[in-house]
């Protein structure tokens, strides 16, 4: 049986309404539609782009919170803890079909190319982060992990922006790499507002990867001020640290520079992303990418 994209199984609107419902703050979209406003790409092909980047993050969404067990997202249940894992899946595996289909109708192989290498970042990123290896360089692990997981969906919003407007090598490149440093500088504030907001804030229990021991950019300012950073490092990987330890530690980060030290990095990358638009059009749509940057470093939520 043939299905068309129109068609499909009637719990499945059930629970894409329901996903839709959760909210969310749609950067992807934005950065999708204010990059081909600044650069003059056709608008309805900009709109499918924004819409299969926005589906494919959703996608993830989904199997992420499977994966990782979560049964909180921006403050409501997740698709697993209301339908369990089987309808999970299978729901994930449709928005990414559905998201593929979409970016497809666009007719650009140098753009299906790029969202097909994305889509791998993403998954082999899952995978990687799903089985522990030595880690050599935390920091590149770090920013390696952070790319698959965010910045590399942004870097596809503004580079196959760049792409759909028929610009030059160099402005793609530059687009990219804006995408790359804001994507890069939303995770590392993302990883501040894990240790420093409240569950009523975050949606979603207060330093959650740290309960899963990832290490993130104010876990490893911590542990490198620390005496026994390694040691610490290697129990957080292990999982070997109890509840009031890891509480002790959220309490510990919470109050020592870290913090400060991770955000001033965040600001960094904005600052490099900020000088990619050097040269772009002078438009509306550029000011408001200059505004989206700022806003990526001092949002609470």
């Amino acid at each position: 049986m043939r299905i068309s994209p129109s068609q499909h199984h009637p719990s499945l609107d059930k629970v894409i309404d329901y996903l839709l419902s959760s909210g969310g703050k749609r950067i992807r979209p934005i950065l999708v539609l204010l990059t081909s406003g600044m650069l003059g790409a056709d608008r309805e092909k900009s709109i499918n782009l924004a819409a299969s980047i926005e589906m494919l993050h959703t996608a993830t969404l989904v199997h992420d919170d499977l994966i990782d067990g979560s049964k909180l997202r921006r403050g409501i249940p997740t698709l697993n803890a209301k339908w369990g894992p089987g309808a999970t899946v299978l729901t994930g595996d449709y928005i990414f079909a559905r998201a593929a289909h979409l970016a497809s109708t666009i007719g650009s192989k140098e753009l299906m190319e790029i969202y097909s290498r994305t889509l791998m970042t993403i998954v082999n990123g899952e995978i990687s982060q799903l089985f522990n290896t030595p880690i050599v360089d935390p920091h590149q692990e770090y920013y390696d992990r952070i790319y698959a997981k965010t910045a590399s969906l942004f870097e596809v919003s503004t580079e196959g922006a760049a792409i759909l407007s028929g610009s030059k090598g160099e402005v793609i490149k530059a687009m990219k790499s804006f995408g790359y440093h804001i994507g890069i500088a939303f995770q590392i504030v993302d990883d501040v507002l894990d240790f420093i907001s409240e569950q009523e804030q975050v949606g979603k229990p207060v330093a959650n990867d740290l309960r899963q021991g990832l290490i993130t950019l104010p876990v490893l300012y911590y542990s490198e001020a620390n005496p026994d950073g390694d040691k610490l490092i290697e129990e957080l990987q292990q999982r070997e640290m109890d509840d009031q330890g890891i509480e002790r530690l959220i309490n510990a980060i919470r109050a020592s520079d870290a913090i400060n030290q991770t955000l001033k990095q965040a600001d960094r990358f904005v600052s490099a992303g900020e000088e990619m638009l050097d040269g772009m059009p002078a438009t509306p749509q550029k000011e408001a990418l200059h505004e989206l940057a700022h806003y990526v470093v001092r949002r609470t939520v």
